[in-house]
């Protein structure tokens, strides 16, 4: 079965290409050029990604991308920010409301075809020679089943943020760098904003709660898991 992409732009011609490369590219899509429709398609079709630009009529691209995270239904639909703006604070801003990665206008198909092919890959199979579960105290994370939880309560995370608490959680007691966590979490081979890092890592310990204790900053070098 396709997997299915919902396009949210107001841009036709923008439109057009995305949608285009997409299928040609295997997958199904469906679009949406204001806010309103957007949320509507999100929560009735139920797509595997949502590809969200952020200058949009009515109801930005920010205040969508808020309202789908706090939505059972759409919590960890992974979400691509297609913005043309490209000041910092758009990004992190982006980020810290739920988005799984941004990526500025122009852009390739070819770029946005990588990044939407290794999104969706994080909420795939686990990964090999990992152990089916990892528990430290009260925290359990089910690798199969993509569910971390905190006292038999499960923590709603997106994939990008599952993979990333997973990631550490396998290294513990290792300092893992920003960089190195761009390439083995995001899976990106050039140097990106290493924000991305820090940005995830902020809505990860703000969801984790009591369990943020296993998450250790060390600074000016990266994160690491403690036990």
């Amino acid at each position: 079965m396709k997997q299915k992409i919902l396009v949210v732009d107001d841009e036709p011609e923008a439109v057009e290409l995305v949608e285009f490369n997409l299928r040609q590219a295997g997958y199904a899509v469906s679009t949406a050029t204001d806010g309103v429709e957007a949320l509507k398609k999100a929560r009735s079709q139920t797509p595997d990604m949502i590809l969200l630009d952020v200058m949009l009529p009515e109801m930005d691209g920010f205040e969508i991308c808020k309202t789908l995270r706090l939505e059972a239904a759409t919590s960890k639909t992974p979400i691509l920010m297609l913005t043309a703006k490209a000041a910092e604070i758009d990004r992190v801003l982006g980020l810290e409301l739920g988005a799984d990665d941004y990526l500025t206008k122009p852009f390739s198909p070819r770029e946005l075809l990588l990044r939407i092919k290794k999104i969706l890959s994080r909420g795939g199979a686990a990964e090999e020679k990992t152990k089916d579960q990892l528990r430290y105290g009260d925290l359990l994370i089910d690798v199969p089943r993509h569910v971390a939880s905190w006292k038999g309560k499960a923590i709603e995370l997106t994939a990008t943020e599952f993979k990333l608490l997973t990631t550490l959680a396998q290294r513990t007691g290792r300092v893992q760098s920003r960089d190195s966590l761009l390439r083995d979490v995001w899976e990106y081979d050039s140097l990106i904003d290493t924000r991305t890092v820090d940005t995830h890592m902020r809505r990860l310990r703000e969801k984790l709660g009591p369990a943020a204790k296993h998450l250790d900053t060390v600074r000016g070098v990266g994160y690491r898991f403690v036990e």
